[in-house]
């Protein structure tokens, strides 16, 4: 707090706010900007003095700077509301002096807002309208600014390839025209793009190389918070815990330290996801409970119909500021067409009939000119909404994983002394266990179709026996057969089947195709499972005495939510969802899938896995 003690000294220092000039109170808005959390009251403080000053002097900038100042103080209070409110007046005022500089930074403000308050695509359409006036302005700063902020934005709407092209242009301003200048931010952006890639190796000498820059040079709490953050993120991806919990402890004492409900929000967040990685499920859950309690309460729907307000505000001032426009340049056309026809009258004819084509033709462009605005906003509220449906899928199924994950929590507790349990008792426990463990899979089945999971998970690859693991299986499916009144039979080598692959998108193959063929088979018929060894490829065909599939359905057999004719024998639900994560899953470990089968006789899936 030294230099705002001679901050504060220097300003009552001068003789009287009166005497301050437009040289100093940009001085002490520049300033200002370099504020953090625990200085928040000090910012109100300066937007208020450069208020109070401007009009005194006549400074016609000192509206926007102080407005701007009051937006960055309430986001540091978390209030976003406020935050939204304040901005939108800044972007305004800066318009109207004709201030592309201060307008490029309130499009920032706000679009860093959005993206706060998860509205990633109204934060794209701010960040693009900042970077097109930074490029005019040309003020190199300001385009690295906008660079990087481009690449937050797609990042998080993982348009990965688009994020690291605005990154690299960044860098590349950097090496040209500013070696000297801090480059940190587009470096902590590279690596986050890289991790929300699942590519934790390259993330991490980036955010390594941040971390000790930082450390060297005892920079701010906020900036080592977001090194610690990143870093305890990223080992734990890595399985690398004792690291990961090194720096996340030390995340949460500093989110703690700046008394920043959003920094340790996310610094609780990592440390769930550590602790469930770790298997210490109790502590994991009592950590999301202390985030979903912070974290609801930052971006509670109040907040974001309050913010929505403020922005419809802004457009109507704007849209009556445009139409004012209008009319006046309507009267100044009327005007001139009256002193043309005055003088010369004998073209009035002419003149009449060209002014009719005129209007003719000016309100059949407006008329276009509407159309096109209408369906630009709709295509914009489309891809809003859409993008506001994946968000709330992704938030019912992440709420929806908590009580799973408490019953299967407190099932383990329970079986672990089994020895003070009767078998009635533990066979109950187990079924909790298993129901637990059908609604996470439930869940995930849910998340491969909407947020096509498939696509960015990450690989486990690992070597184990094909034929031992369908033999466990197999027998989780025999309660299903016997019941329906199915003969399942199997065909394993005898020797070992040894793959190297993904052990769980595996069992999820078979686990789909043997469920589909009980489903599609009367009672009395049989289902075979045949696991062969064919040299450098393993052979898995299930086989079915069922209803058959029509030949003209089995080209669409394998697309989402794809529907046939033909229908579970016992009245069994069907998503269409199966067979086309079956497909998405295959391709993501380098598998191929086929199917031939005649109505009536039953169908045989054919899956081919490289060993």
């Amino acid at each position: 707090m030294k230099y705002l003690v001679s901050l504060y000294l220097l300003l009552f220092s001068l003789s009287g706010f009166s005497q301050a000039d437009t040289v100093f109170i940009k001085a002490i808005y520049d300033r200002c900007l370099d504020f953090s959390e625990e200085k928040a009251d000090s910012l109100q403080y300066y937007a208020v003095f450069i208020e109070q000053s401007s009009l005194k002097i006549g400074f016609a900038k000192g509206d926007v700077l102080s407005l701007r100042l009051k937006g960055l103080a309430e986001e540091l209070k978390d209030d976003y509301s406020k935050a939204a409110e304040y901005y939108l007046l800044s972007l305004e005022a800066a318009r109207k002096l004709n201030e592309p500089q201060y307008e490029a930074s309130a499009l920032s403000d706000l679009a860093i807002l959005y993206a706060n308050i998860d509205k990633p695509l109204l934060a794209k359409q701010y960040y693009l309208q900042a970077t097109e006036l930074s490029l005019k302005i040309g003020e190199l700063h300001t385009v690295l600014t906008s660079f990087n902020n481009l690449g937050v934005i797609f990042s998080q709407l993982n348009e990965y390839d688009s994020a690291l092209h605005y990154l690299g242009l960044a860098m590349q301003l950097y090496n040209d025209y500013a070696p000297d200048l801090d480059r940190s931010n587009t470096i902590n952006n590279i690596g986050s793009c890289y991790f929300k890639k699942g590519e934790y190796g390259k993330a991490l000498p980036y955010f390594l190389q941040n971390y000790r820059k930082h450390t060297a040079e005892e920079a701010d709490y906020p900036t080592l918070w977001v090194d610690h953050l990143n870093l305890a993120d990223t080992y734990t991806e890595l399985r690398r815990y004792d690291s990961a919990q090194l720096f996340a402890d030390s995340a949460l004492l500093i989110a703690r330290s700046l008394g920043s409900k959003s920094k340790e929000a996310d610094s609780y967040s990592v440390l769930a996801k550590l602790q469930s990685r770790k298997g210490n499920y109790e502590k994991a859950y009592a950590y999301l409970q202390q985030w979903y309690t912070i974290d609801t309460s930052l971006t509670n729907g109040a907040t974001q119909e309050t913010i929505a307000s403020l922005q419809e505000s802004f457009n109507a001032r704007k849209r009556e500021a445009d139409n004012k426009l209008l009319m006046a340049e309507i009267e100044k056309e009327k005007f001139r067409g009256q002193a043309i026809m005055a003088v010369a009258a004998g073209l009035a004819v002419v003149g009449l009939l060209i002014a009719i084509a005129f209007i003719i033709k000016r309100k059949a462009n407006r008329k276009l000119k509407s159309q096109n605005d209408l369906i630009r906003r709709q295509n914009d509220k489309l891809a809003e909404l859409n993008h506001e449906k994946n968000s709330l899928i992704s938030i019912v199924s992440h709420d929806l994983s908590t009580p799973f994950a408490t019953i299967q929590m407190w099932g383990e507790i329970l079986q672990s002394d089994k020895a003070k349990l009767d078998p009635e008792q533990q066979k109950a426990i187990q079924r909790i266990l298993q129901a637990g463990a059908n609604g996470e899979k439930l869940i995930r089945r849910i998340l491969d179709v909407e947020r096509d999971l498939i696509g960015n998970y990450t690989l486990q690859l690992e070597s184990f026996d094909w034929a031992a693991n369908l033999k466990e299986q197999l027998e989780s499916f025999r309660p299903v057969a016997i019941q329906k009144g199915i003969r399942l039979e199997t065909e394993l080598p005898k020797n070992e089947v040894n793959l190297l692959n993904d052990i769980q998108l595996v069992q999820r193959v078979c686990e789909n195709l043997i469920s589909n063929a009980i489903k599609y088979t009367p009672s009395g018929k049989s289902v075979s499972v045949k696991l062969a060894d064919e040299g450098e490829w393993a052979r898995l065909d299930v086989i079915d005495e069922g209803v058959g599939i029509p030949e003209d359905e089995i080209a669409h057999l394998f697309t989402k939510y794809s529907k046939i004719s033909s229908k579970p024998t016992a009245g069994e639900s069907s998503t269409g969802l199966g067979l086309s994560i079956v497909k998405r899953i295959l391709e993501e470990i380098n598998g191929t899938i086929s199917c031939t089968s005649q109505e009536g006789e039953g169908s045989v899936f054919t899956v081919w896995l490289k060993k």
